[in-house]
């Protein structure tokens, strides 16, 4: 593959603009460069969680689902292009449903927490609900890929359900919200 980033730092950014996937420039404040850093931050945020210590499958669900999110902060730069489709969808609802079966149906609501991993669980899919809102409020704007719409969507539930499964495997109750405290 080569160098791509012989130099790391260009000062074309300097005057406030960004550069896109098809070479053009935009504002770095526009929908389009939230909508990217919105994504950015979750790959990050699922970063943190895999510096955990976490069974493999766990660690090859989350490095998978981090290629996918580069896939989509790629799709979000580059207008006109897709990266995410459905089958990445339908492997995602297939592993949700896989590791929701051991769970305990919930019957109350949950607070984020438990263990650290699940804690940082719920971090990523909160930060994942802002990152589908910003990609939501970009297409009102531009032409924006159902798919990475139903991704982010799905993606929330199953860092949710990988949170829980973090306090299963530890043996951890999760944290129940207390209506009548």
């Amino acid at each position: 593959m080569g160098n791509r980033l012989s130099k790391i730092y260009t000062r074309t950014g300097d005057n406030g603009t960004t550069g896109l996937g098809n070479g053009t420039r935009t504002e770095k404040d526009s929908l389009r460069v939230e909508a990217i850093g919105a994504v950015d931050e979750l790959n990050s945020t699922i970063g943190v969680l895999l510096a955990e210590p976490m069974p493999e499958n766990l660690a090859a669900i989350l490095t998978a689902i981090q290629h996918d999110l580069f896939d989509l902060g790629g799709e979000i730069s580059t207008p006109g292009i897709s990266l995410v489709h459905n089958e990445r969808i339908d492997w995602m609802e297939q592993t949700l449903d896989g590791l929701n079966v051991p769970l305990p149906p919930l019957e109350e609501f949950i607070l984020p927490g438990g263990t650290r991993a699940a804690a940082l669980c719920h971090l990523a899919r909160t930060v994942c609900r802002r990152a589908e809102r910003r990609v939501i409020s970009l297409r009102y704007n531009a032409v924006v890929n159902d798919a990475a719409i139903h991704y982010l969507n799905r993606l929330s539930d199953l860092l949710f359900v990988v949170g829980r499964t973090f306090n299963r495997l530890a043996e951890r109750t999760d944290v129940l919200w207390q209506h009548e405290r």
